[in-house]
């Protein structure tokens, strides 16, 4: 569960509705898995935040914590959560490479399609540094070439397209349309507003991924 308050004072008043429905229905939280974060507003920043408890304890201050499998940070940049991606495909690639040497090509491509291309929650990813990015899009060209035992000057274009399969940029645009649609079409209201603003960061990552040459 997380909770989200424009204040400390707001935040305050939200544990102790969690705190007596926790009372009220024999619950208990645990206050070493609980953590507290503070996002930062620009340039802004504060000299002394005040602490928040939860059930008398204060809770511990974090500068990024991981939700359902994202990594969300305290300056709202996505490099730590992309690196995550990285790190997680090329695991998976090494245990292909491995397992399946000896096995035909066709059935390698299937296996990178099924275990190569998922790139969790990329369809949320807006600001990030091009290293971080490129970095990603290398490890994903690489995964192929150690799987089918290619060369590491081959067009990646080319070996793409050889065995119909999706290129990183291909996948990131679909993904992020995906995101868009089932938010559009939805009945929440409030992400409705979010997404239909012509200012608002999906949009700005949407127009940039079809303005990238």
């Amino acid at each position: 569960m997380v909770l989200m308050s424009p204040s400390i004072g707001a935040l305050r008043r939200l544990i102790a509705v969690c705190e007596d429905y926790a009372v009220n229905h024999g619950l208990k939280y645990n206050v070493t898995k609980s953590e507290l974060m503070v996002f930062k507003a620009g340039s802004l920043t504060y000299p002394c935040i005040p602490d928040v408890a939860l059930c008398g304890e204060p809770l511990r201050r974090v500068d990024k914590f991981k939700y359902l499998g994202h990594w969300v940070t305290e300056d709202l940049k996505d490099n730590c959560d992309i690196e995550r991606e990285r790190r997680s495909l090329a695991v998976r690639c090494n245990m292909l490479a491995r397992r399946f040497a000896r096995c035909t090509k066709p059935v390698k491509v299937t296996l990178f399609k099924a275990y190569c291309q998922s790139f969790y929650t990329c369809s949320l990813w807006v600001s990030f540094t091009r290293r971080a990015y490129s970095d990603l899009r290398v490890q994903y060209n690489n995964a192929l070439r150690v799987l089918l035992r290619l060369p590491w000057r081959c067009s990646a274009s080319g070996m793409f397209a050889d065995n119909n399969i999706d290129s990183f940029s291909a996948i990131i645009r679909k993904r992020c349309a995906s995101l868009m649609a089932r938010v559009r079409g939805g009945t929440n209201s409030i992400l409705s507003v979010f997404v239909d603003r012509w200012d608002s960061p999906m949009w700005g990552r949407w127009i940039r991924l079809h303005a990238e040459i």
